[in-house]
């Protein structure tokens, strides 16, 4: 008899999953669940049980990973927490500037952006009808990653996509 042989990637993901860092991954789940109904799949504590070092979470049909930040703002707390070392030095709690955004297709994207408000994410494009056919906002979490939420409202031509791509920006210029 044939050993079952493993699939290249776990069942139910999808050949890219994004894995974002965060300075507190337990606040991250419950802001995820809260603001995009995110279900949580599975925790992983830190070493000795103290706090949670990595979650899989699922939003829709798509899974995505929390993990404890460890960059150089954050390690001196890392290794205080998870390894009992003490550090010197002060633990940044947000970063500036996002490396990367996800994007979440919904069904309602102004509830969707609604429930994500609620939950404390900042507006940084409210959802408006968007030239490539999509009804589209943008918000940023209070982990320092940003957020694209769209509901598909259009299927169009790419002739009718550049088109419209020439108008968005010929307006946007004169503003």
């Amino acid at each position: 008899m044939e050993a079952k042989k493993t699939n290249w990637k776990p069942e139910g993901f999808h050949s890219l999953t994004p894995h974002l860092t965060v300075s507190d991954v337990e606040k991250a789940i419950e802001f995820y669940k809260d603001a995009f109904a995110a279900e949580e799949i599975s925790r992983l504590a830190g070493p000795g049980g103290a706090g949670v070092m990595h979650a899989e979470l699922k939003i829709g049909d798509s899974f995505f990973m929390l993990g404890q930040s460890c960059d150089e703002s954050s390690h001196e707390e890392h290794h205080e927490k998870y390894h009992g070392e003490e550090h010197e030095g002060k633990h940044k709690e947000h970063e500036e500037h996002a490396s990367c955004m996800v994007h979440i297709y919904v069904e309602d994207v102004d509830a969707a952006f609604e429930r994500a408000k609620a939950a404390g994410a900042k507006v940084t494009m409210p959802p408006e009808n968007m030239f490539w056919g999509d009804r589209y906002g943008m918000v940023s979490d209070p982990f320092g990653h940003s957020w694209s939420l769209a509901t598909h409202i259009e299927d169009i031509t790419p002739e009718q996509m550049s088109e419209r791509a020439e108008e968005f920006f010929a307006k946007m210029s004169k503003k």
